[in-house]
């Protein structure tokens, strides 16, 4: 099929998952996943992705468009965490509809400006736009604490300067978790809802449990980022195939069963958020 644009998948469902892409496995079980849960989904390529191979986003790339495009589902590419001005810059090159320019580790001054000049750049060439507001944590140097939420109000006027087309948003998850703990703030998801007049979205998702996201969907959230989920499927069950076949040297015997539990767990969550939307 070919491919949907983000946009369109975001403004035509109340909410849509977007799955992280680090190798062809990836890409494969999410499509698989889509199709058997007869749900969208976006496949999104992370500038950290891209540096693990290499700095070359171009293999990555068009291998992943070549999945999608491929799948009876509707499927759409997005370029994730952008900090590179280059990288958004050859996004245009390549099959992805939107990016997300991350800009959130600047003061909020620079982040605006920094942001506004993506977005028009961007806009220019029909890319669709998501920022990030309020950190969300998880990563080297960002500690997630209780504290770090963003204001309605500063999301407002941020989108308002930046003329971004989506918004992430810190509300209480955090990327890279490995257990579904994460407990977010419902009351201000919906405040921000209210706030904000473009759609919201929920970065790490991988620690947000099925009814913690299905009432986030209720409250507002309408892109729903999962990476470290697939993550964990693949490297639990390799890890489990080499212990029990430890002279194993062809690849593709633990990596087809790595693949199999990612398409198990990204259909776990595709069929989780839309039974919340049925």
């Amino acid at each position: 099929m070919p491919l949907t644009r983000t946009a369109d998948l975001v403004s035509a469902h109340e909410a849509v998952i977007a799955f992280n892409v680090i190798t062809v496995e990836h890409a494969e079980a999410i499509a698989t996943a889509a199709e058997a849960a007869g749900s969208p989904a976006v496949l999104q390529v992370s500038e950290n992705a891209v540096k693990y191979h290499g700095g070359h986003l171009a293999p990555i790339a068009a291998a992943t468009a070549a999945v999608a495009a491929s799948s009876t589902a509707r499927l759409a590419l997005h370029l994730d965490h952008v900090e590179d001005d280059a990288l958004l810059r050859e996004a245009h090159a390549h099959p992805f509809s939107s990016v997300m320019y991350d800009a959130s580790r600047l003061p909020y001054g620079e982040n605006v400006k920094a942001t506004a000049e993506a977005v028009r750049w961007a806009h220019e060439r029909d890319l669709w736009i998501e920022a990030e507001l309020g950190r969300v944590g998880g990563k080297a140097g960002d500690a997630h604490t209780p504290g770090v939420r963003t204001d309605p109000a500063e999301a407002a006027a941020y989108v308002a300067e930046t003329g971004v087309d989506a918004l992430a948003v810190a509300v209480g998850s955090t990327h890279a978790m490995a257990t579904r703990t994460a407990t977010l703030d419902h009351a201000l998801i919906a405040a921000l809802a209210a706030a904000v007049p473009v759609p919201l979205v929920l970065h790490g998702s991988s620690g947000v449990p099925d009814g913690e996201l299905r009432r986030a969907v209720t409250a507002g959230m309408r892109k729903i980022n999962v990476g470290t989920a697939l993550n964990t499927a693949f490297t639990e069950t390799v890890r489990t195939f080499l212990k029990a076949h430890p002279s194993t040297v062809d690849p593709r015997k633990y990596l087809t069963p790595a693949r199999e539990a990612m398409t198990e767990t990204a259909r776990h969550f595709l069929e989780a958020v839309s039974r919340g939307q049925s």
